[in-house]
């Protein structure tokens, strides 16, 4: 895989996963697989996860920490966020003021 590919798929897996089309653990396995081409074991040492940990995670079986989350997406360039939930997503909207 050259850098082309890893950039585009990396693009399409924060995209997927900010538009809620992909959930985490389907982003892991694609990073894993597609990414570095490691085996399950290999990513969890990297990442310093247990092995269950990883297979969970990957599963959408567990419910990860924040650190574990960053742990994993770290190499990539990615971390945890908050993004809205769509563009102009505002809790509280200033009233706007007449001239």
């Amino acid at each position: 895989m050259d850098i082309l590919d890893r950039n585009r798929i990396l693009t399409e897996l924060r995209e997927q996963l900010a538009s809620g089309d992909i959930t985490i653990g389907e982003a892991v396995r694609r990073l894993r697989k597609d990414v570095t081409g490691l085996q399950q074991a290999r990513f969890a040492q990297m990442c310093k996860l247990s092995l269950r940990a990883l297979r969970q995670l990957e599963h959408d079986e567990s419910n990860p920490t924040v650190q574990t989350l960053n742990s994993v997406f770290k190499p990539f360039g990615m971390q945890v966020g908050i993004v809205p939930t769509r563009p102009s997503a505002t809790l509280f909207q200033h009233p706007k003021k007449n001239p």
